[in-house]
């Protein structure tokens, strides 16, 4: 005869409570980039609130950022932009506020996919779930190079249609220069992987989530992201372009790390030079870009996207999910 063992365990068979379900739904196997967005809660509706959520947000978190550094501005006694143009009299000042509204935003596209979308925040990023450190540091040394390369091609296509290379360069001291530098190496990076997961993380996959060819999520979201610039004419080409071969480059890479790498290292030399040079204004104005810059750009990112193509290639960097 069997003796009774006292009372039965509160969890019934369980000797520990029961898994609850995750609030995550797992993301496909074998899927591409901007397929990952493919769940069993891929309903039509989260990707539509999901992107008027990144959308407004972009636009409320930047408006509440510039105010308070509008606010901010007032109490160290910054006197107020002559200029309406301008965020700040003080141009260093302003390029802070700059790049704090827009490097803010990263945290709402995380929590857009984690609660809207219900994926984990990490499959934005890549494939693998997570930003691929050693893969994006690779990227940023190919991105120097490519970078270099296409500053090279620039000054030779100005210097052959007679334009003044050295309006492009110059020195304003360190006592300019250096806190420059000090907010560039702080804000960039985090500005510049905002506008990566946004424009080629958000849409791509947001479209990708119901459109099986990535081209038009790619033209569309580089549309957008053109038109969130200031530049006129050859600037707006010059953007369209870089946001198309960048949300090209994460579908064949399968994550954003390329496209964050050349985006960082791309702003950090052009805000550094303008810097330099005594002319972070006209840098925040996104005004008038010359048409010789184009020449620049088409060498950059063409080296940069053969080169990323081939090492992701070399090293088996894999496009889909495990």
């Amino acid at each position: 005869m069997q003796e009774n063992s006292g009372p039965p365990h509160p969890y019934g068979t369980y000797p520990y409570p029961p898994p609850q379900p995750s609030w995550y739904v797992p993301v496909p196997s074998g899927a591409r980039y901007d397929h990952l967005a493919r769940t069993p809660a891929a309903q039509p509706w989260r990707q539509l609130v999901g992107t008027v959520v990144v959308a407004a947000g972009f636009f409320v978190v930047g408006f509440v950022v510039l105010f308070a550094g509008m606010m901010l501005g007032a109490v160290l006694g910054i006197p107020q932009p002559v200029n309406p143009e301008q965020i700040s009299s003080d141009p260093v000042f302003g390029m802070a506020q700059l790049l704090l509204s827009l490097a803010a935003v990263l945290p709402l596209v995380f929590g857009t996919v984690a609660l809207v979308q219900r994926r984990r925040p990490g499959t934005i990023s890549s494939v693998a779930g997570r930003l691929r450190w050693g893969w994006m540091l690779r990227c940023a040394a190919l991105a120097v190079l490519a970078l270099v390369l296409g500053q090279a091609a620039q000054l030779v296509v100005l210097a052959i249609t007679g334009e003044r290379v050295d309006d492009f360069f110059g020195w304003a001291g360190w006592a300019y220069f250096l806190p420059a530098l000090i907010v560039i190496v702080l804000l960039v990076p985090f500005q510049a992987a905002a506008e990566e997961y946004v424009f080629r993380g958000w849409f791509l996959q947001a479209f990708g989530a119901h459109v099986r060819n990535p081209v038009w999520s790619i033209l569309i979201s580089s549309a957008v992201f053109a038109g969130m610039h200031g530049y006129s004419s050859a600037g707006l080409v010059d953007v369209f372009l870089f946001g198309a071969v960048m949300g090209f480059l994460a579908v064949r890479t399968g994550g954003l790390e390329a496209p964050i790498a050349l985006h960082v290292v791309n702003n950090m030399v052009a805000f550094g030079l303008s810097a330099a040079s005594g002319r972070l204004d006209d840098a925040l104005l996104q005004d008038q870009v010359p048409w010789q810059s184009l020449a620049g750009s088409l060498v950059q990112l063409g080296v940069f996207a053969v080169g990323v193509l081939y090492l992701a290639k070399k090293r088996s960097v894999s496009p889909f999910s495990g």
